[in-house]
């Protein structure tokens, strides 16, 4: 079995990595045939609207289809606090949450409610694509109007800080002792990076007691209840609990260590578990988006991304940046489909026993 890898030109300029090249390559090891994404090209990139465009005549509408705090959350308030802090954006930008169908109801609204809108944006991810591939959710990112992807975060595995799981080994131990017993908090794509983890380990990822939750914060409060043993979900969506010290971290999926404060967190590989799968994130519009309304978010996700503000917060939150636009997001959308289908497949995380 080989890696699975989910990354691309940004991914080698992450907050723990700065200014070291990320050269693509296969390494055996785990799970999957390694998939390195490395944006070739220059690709066909939105272009500004045409002059006298008056792009947007109002209010936009930011929706974030899942509940206040998950990872589509933080990503859809820290863009906007960015777009409006530098002065990129004059027109309204309400933040709508939508939750429902681990991002599945919003996108199909999308794909059909909003056909041909151009006052809605949404945030999606490596999530939608899995809900996709594991035959929960007709649509992915790869068949909406994807106008930029914009990072990749490393997901981690975290655990109460006054549990009985103490560490990585602890997890695997349980794991293999009673899978039931160690009920896992996961939203629907955060199930995939620790099936595979399951798998590398040695046990049945259809025995994993998988407790799905709209995101980090029904995740947290699941934990601290005592309704979760553990919680997998990207860095950015546990990182203010984790700082309190109430929940503590087990095992990243990073490629390399993370950054301080997280530094002497294992990866799975350094663990033994070769797997190695990132969260991307970007922003999308409604099927048959004007062409006009997708240029100006393209030219505009782009201006932002450039900006210290935005910069600041990839830092704060260890996001490798991923901008991509055009052709480039596409194929890079379609080829991370690819990958989380066979992992789905790998882990027959579409079945139930």
């Amino acid at each position: 079995m080989r890696s699975t890898v989910i990354t691309g030109q940004g991914r080698a300029t992450s907050a723990r990595q700065k200014g070291k090249a990320l050269k693509p390559a296969v390494k055996v090891g785990a799970v999957l045939a390694s998939l390195a994404l490395v944006a070739t090209g220059c690709g066909n990139k939105a272009q500004p609207p045409g002059e006298g465009s008056d792009y947007p005549k109002g209010p936009v509408t930011v929706n974030v289809p899942s509940e206040p705090g998950s990872g589509w959350d933080t990503t859809a308030r820290a863009l906007v606090e960015a777009l409006q802090k530098e002065e990129i954006v004059s027109t309204p930008l309400p933040v709508q949450n939508k939750p429902g169908g681990t991002g599945c109801t919003w996108m199909t609204s999308m794909m059909q409610q909003e056909k041909g809108k151009d006052d809605q944006i949404a945030i999606t991810s490596l999530a939608s694509q899995t809900m996709k591939a594991r035959g929960l959710c007709e649509f992915g990112p790869e068949d909406t109007t994807l106008i930029a992807t914009m990072y990749v975060e490393d997901f981690m595995v975290v655990t109460p800080d006054k549990g009985d799981i103490k560490s990585v080994e602890d997890l695997v131990k349980a794991l293999k002792k009673d899978p039931q017993k160690v009920t896992v908090a996961a939203s629907g794509d955060d199930t995939l990076p620790f099936a595979l983890f399951a798998k590398e380990a040695g046990v049945d990822p259809a025995d994993i007691n998988f407790v799905n939750y709209e995101g980090g914060g029904e995740q947290t409060t699941a934990m601290l209840n005592g309704d979760a043993k553990v919680a997998i979900a990207g860095l950015s969506e546990f990182r203010s609990v984790l700082e309190s010290g109430d929940i503590k971290p087990l095992v990243t999926f990073a490629k390399e260590p993370l950054q301080a404060p997280y530094d002497a967190v294992p990866t799975a590989a350094d663990a033994g578990y070769d797997v190695t799968l990132g969260n991307w994130r970007g922003v999308y519009g409604p099927a048959e988006m004007p062409q006009e309304a997708v240029d100006y978010w393209a030219k505009t996700l782009e201006e932002v991304s450039e900006t210290k503000t935005w910069k600041d917060t990839l830092e704060k939150n260890q996001w490798a940046p991923e901008f991509l636009t055009g052709d480039e997001a596409k194929k890079y959308a379609e080829e991370t489909a690819a990958t989380v289908e066979e992992g789905v497949k790998e882990t027959d995380l579409g079945n139930s026993k």
